[in-house]
Order: C-alpha cells, then structure tokens, then sequence
C-alpha cells in the first residue's frame, strides 16, 4: 500500500515537472512572430468544411482578407454577408478571404455557412493555435495582407459593407 502511494505520488511529480519544463521552453526559447502591421503574417494550415487544406502561405501572391469570426458573435453575424458579397467582386481581382473560425464544432459552422450561403474559404481552429499565434482578442477581428505575406491592417470590430470594399480594393495585388 505504502509503496504503491510512493509511485503514484512519484509519477505526479515527474507530470508536474514535464508540464514545468514544457512551459518555460515554450516561453522562452521558441521564436514568437510580433503581429504588427508591416510584420510576415505567420504561416498555418487550417482545413475547411470540405476537408481540404488551407496553407496561408499558399496565397502568396494574392491579396488576403484574413477574418476571425464565430457563429455565436453578432457582429461576426452583420458582417458576413457583406463580406461575402464583396468577395463575389473581388475574388477575380486577385483577393481570398479566409474566414478562420474559433474552434467550434463542424456541424455549427456549416450550419451558418449554409444559413449564409458563404462562397469563401471557411477553416476551423480547432484548438485555438491560429487565434493564439495572431492574438485575436476581441472578435471579429480583420487582418488584411498583401500579395508579399506582410500584414497591411488589423481591424477589430464590424465593419460596414464599404469598409469591406474598402479593405479589399486596398490589399488588390
């Protein structure tokens, strides 16, 4: 029994010092990207509602109107349609939207996509790594990257249907 307690008590330890360990690295001596304007947007790879991978850097090139949204978000829910409705115009012009979804569950999404009829790209972040990594807080929020991969603006907040066109037109490549 005494023995049995001493290894278990044992094998916590060890846990508590691993997850020690793993958070001081991962402070400290992995390379952090600052999300500015005029900075590389960081690189990821989402998959989106049909299974097919989404690499950011793939779009190089291309204009980027890089949104963060949930289903649950009313000012995520105003903006969308205007979003899409610009991206009917702009999509020929060399723009993608990548609509990046905080984590929620598939059924949910495609739910709002289809309520929608959302013609873009939409990817979820599963485990919040892509939100983490760009610091979203609060939702929605916009990043806007030019055909370099640098990042031109960061919007947070609704935008209105002329900002939309506004931000688009402006990251054209």
């Amino acid at each position: 029994m005494k023995k049995q307690r001493f290894v278990m008590r044992a094998v916590i330890l060890l846990l508590l010092l691993a997850a020690v360990g793993y958070t001081i690295y991962s402070n400290f001596f992995t390379e952090k990207t600052e999300i500015k304007v005029g900075a590389t947007a960081p690189d990821f790879v989402l998959t989106d509602l049909n299974g097919k991978k989404h690499r950011l850097s793939d779009y190089r090139g291309k204009g980027v109107f890089l949104n963060f949204w949930g289903t649950w978000c009313k000012p995520c829910e105003r903006e969308m349609p205007f979003i899409n409705e610009q991206y009917k115009v702009y999509k020929q012009q060399g723009v993608e939207v990548l609509a990046v979804n905080v984590g929620e569950p598939k059924l949910s999404v495609q739910k709002f996509v289809d309520r929608f009829g959302l013609t873009f790209p939409v990817v979820i972040d599963r485990e919040d790594q892509v939100m983490n990594a760009y610091e979203i807080d609060p939702l929605p929020t916009t990043f806007l990257i030019d055909k370099n991969g640098k990042i031109q603006a960061i919007i947070t907040g609704t935008m209105t249907e002329e900002k939309v066109n506004q931000y688009m037109e402006s990251i054209k490549p």
